[in-house]
């Protein structure tokens, strides 16, 4: 996280400077998810994005630092978001409800409303689908970006609780929300690979949450008892 700033520069627009590394940033980001989606991650090199969005390659990896990136780029905005969810969760508020209101909450592809909004919803969630699902690569970067998430909440987690450093709760609670997460990603990927579409599926997934959920919060001690 950012450490802690003054009101005016919390509030203070970006300059020019910064605006135009962002808007450099974002060129190059959808230049490479373009073609990602076009021929698929593995056949794209570093050097073929750079000459799509005209820039050079060693300015791509002054923006980012892997290939994996230019395509999680979003990936980094989320974890402090959910980061800074259960941190200013109201006082009272279990780490469970907290993770529930950020993650259960509707956004992307799933908070687009209109039909020709689901139509352009559909085919973005296929799209990433179908590039994320054929790239091994992109698949371990995943696994290594949410084992992260997992890490930091957990430290989150023992500082707020006094857990000590070896302390295996918190980390058993970070993962077992986390492990919420991923499943609802991979529900939604099996679900678009099925032929469903982004309205099927944002119509599913808050009780398939729910239900993820509030067997965390009522705990393992009556589930799937041996007849």
């Amino acid at each position: 996280m950012i450490g802690a700033m003054s009101a005016d520069t919390a509030t203070a627009p970006p300059g020019l400077r910064e605006r135009k590394k962002q808007q450099t940033r974002r060129h190059i980001a959808a230049t490479a998810r373009r073609l990602f989606a076009d021929r698929g991650f593995e056949a794209v090199t570093v050097a073929e994005v750079a000459r799509a969005a005209d820039v050079a390659q060693k300015t791509v990896f002054n923006y980012f630092a892997t290939k994996e990136d230019l395509f999680y780029d979003g990936m980094v905005a989320f974890e402090e978001r959910l980061l800074d969810a259960i941190r200013d969760r109201a006082p009272g508020e279990t780490v469970v409800g907290g993770f529930r209101a950020f993650v259960l909450a509707p956004e992307g592809v799933f908070a687009m409303k209109g039909r020709g909004s689901w139509v352009e919803a559909t085919e973005r969630l296929r799209t990433v689908t179908r590039v994320i699902t054929e790239s091994p690569a992109l698949l371990a970067r995943e696994r290594e970006v949410l084992a992260r998430y997992s890490d930091r909440l957990a430290a989150l987690i023992a500082e707020e609780t006094g857990a000590g450093p070896d302390d295996v709760e918190p980390f058993a609670v970070a993962h077992a929300l986390l492990g919420v997460h991923r499943s609802l990603i991979e529900y939604v990927r099996r679900r678009v690979v099925a032929g469903a579409t982004a309205p099927d599926v944002a119509a599913e997934l808050p009780a398939q949450g729910e239900a993820a959920l509030a067997r965390l919060e009522s705990g393992l001690a009556d589930y799937a008892v041996k007849r």
